[in-house]
């Protein structure tokens, strides 16, 4: 609550400033003062320094609050080496809401996850309920006063910072459990879905166009012929579909898990999206890696971020043979009342591979005709367990991964949709001799050129054996294992590569 001193040296700096209809009708006159130029580069900043200490103080601490986001951002853009997770959080940061209504959240929403979390736990601090629910104490104090003037929740005892320990009464565990009925769910507060599509369309894939660097960078632990990143490198920049194909044991799916990477680092997701009462958790540690904010991050400081999300690393989801229909829907746990985002809402601003396509539980038709739309609109219509329909982005690469022809698992109507088909051909011996050394140097082990010879004149022309970009380090590999079981030192010999080749195509 602004005190009446506040309110004027808030005048007095309009009127510095510029009166607040100079910028239109109905203009918020913060948002006026926060518009100044900073006060070392204003003069109504140096007479309000000469003339009131306080007021120049304040015009001050506006100006840091205002301009804090273009800092970060230049500071982001100085050098050739600046961190691209800094650049991306620049555009989109979740901030602290300052009331309920701007967090999409009723009363009664944060009134169910409190008294749901005191069932489960008993006594609560009430500043722990409010780091539970991800919420800022003060909103969250205004709820639990209200559940104690209705006789919900009791003080228990006092604890620190004038806060206290509260505790479910009769009537207050008979409305818990009847939440609980509902919906178990009582972790961090939901992101209305609103708020959740403008930050996909914030950090959408198709806003972002890597650079050949960018893409030489994430590969750079990867084997790539020219020509084929030549290729990749449009199909990525387009952040639509594509088809990875060709043998098995070529690196396809190993090419699809590090495109992501060059789309920079981080992104911002909800742990959790509310529809009209319904609570779908989108967070999943397994397919999800959590980037944690510095501490000492000046942002941080200056703007709050909203504590619902997490920042995590652009995702890549794979999936292969285990995919069935069900995970393309939103599922509901029956026994929690807790509902799960299928896989393509958590891969959202990232990438989803579908691995071995052609090989899924599902036929390879269901698939498709679920997403044929999708892919051509960018937005996918999924049900909720109530009943509601709704509209959420598709917004991912799309990567399929086969080993077969892909004219013959899908029509011509499906493929016009992945506009990129791009075969992933086996090395050529100057390739596979490179990758020999490449895994040498990974296994620590010394590379031999007379044993490679040996091995391509004996194994591979010989009987005509095509040669695979996985052979290298499988091979190496039984090496390894070799000779540690007869106590050996790692060599690259005769003898070993004749044992890896007889175990490894024993029925190839």
């Amino acid at each position: 609550m602004a005190t009446s001193s506040d309110a004027d040296l808030l005048a007095q700096l309009i009127k510095k400033t510029g009166s607040p209809d100079s910028a239109g009708a109905g203009a918020d006159p913060w948002a006026a003062v926060a518009a100044t130029a900073p006060a070392h580069e204003s003069t109504a900043g140096d007479d309000a320094d000469e003339n009131d200490p306080k007021l120049a103080n304040l015009l001050q601490r506006i100006n840091r609050l205002a301009h804090s986001g273009g800092a970060a951002a230049d500071s982001a853009s100085d050098g050739d080496d600046a961190d691209p997770v800094a650049a991306g959080r620049a555009e989109f940061v979740p901030r602290e809401p300052s009331n309920l209504r701007e967090a999409g959240l009723s009363e009664s929403d944060v009134e169910a996850l409190a008294l749901k979390l005191l069932l489960a736990r008993g006594d609560v601090v009430g500043r722990d309920i409010a780091r539970h629910v991800r919420l800022p104490f003060v909103l969250v104090e205004q709820v639990l006063r209200q559940l104690k003037q209705d006789q919900l929740v009791l003080y228990r005892s006092s604890a620190e910072m004038n806060d206290f320990v509260y505790q479910l009464t009769d009537f207050g565990c008979e409305r818990a459990r009847r939440h609980v009925a509902h919906c178990s769910y009582f972790g961090s507060a939901p992101v209305a879905l609103r708020d959740y599509i403008d930050s996909v369309r914030a950090q959408s894939m198709e806003n972002q166009h890597p650079t050949r660097a960018q893409l030489e960078h994430a590969f750079d632990d990867l084997l790539i012929n020219p020509r084929m990143l030549a290729r990749l490198g449009p199909a990525i920049n387009s952040g639509r579909g594509l088809f990875l194909y060709g043998a098995p044991g070529n690196g396809k799916t190993s090419i699809a898990e590090r495109v992501t990477s060059a789309f920079g680092q981080a992104i911002w997701i909800p742990r959790a999206i509310g529809v009209d009462g319904e609570v779908m958790r989108l967070f999943d540690p397994m397919n999800h890696v959590e980037l944690p904010v510095d501490g000492n991050d000046g942002l941080l400081i200056e703007s709050r971020i909203d504590q619902r999300w997490v920042r995590v690393r652009r995702p890549t989801i794979v999936v292969g043979g285990e995919l069935m229909m069900e995970n393309l829907e939103v599922t509901l746990n029956t026994s929690t009342g807790i509902s799960e985002a299928p896989v393509q809402l958590k891969s959202n601003c990232g990438t989803l591979v579908i691995d071995d396509f052609g090989r899924q539980r599902m036929s390879t038709d269901e698939l498709l005709n679920r997403w044929i739309v999708p892919l051509e609109k960018r937005y996918d219509y999924l049900n909720m367990p109530n009943g509601k329909k709704i509209q959420v982005p598709f917004d991912q690469l799309i990567v399929f991964s086969t080993n077969l022809e892909p004219r013959d698992l899908v029509d011509d109507a499906f493929l016009r949709r992945i506009p990129y088909k791009i075969e992933v051909t086996d090395p050529s011996e100057e390739e596979f001799r490179e990758l020999f050394r490449m895994m040498c140097r990974s296994l620590e082990v010394d590379y031999n050129e007379a044993t490679i010879d040996y091995l391509l004149e004996n194994h591979y022309r010989a009987v005509q054996r095509p040669m695979r970009c996985c052979q290298p380090r499988d091979l190496l590999l039984q090496v390894c294992s070799r000779c540690h079981y007869y106590r050996q030192p790692v060599k690259l010999t005769r003898e070993a590569i004749d044992f890896a080749v007889e175990n490894y195509f024993a029925v190839m």
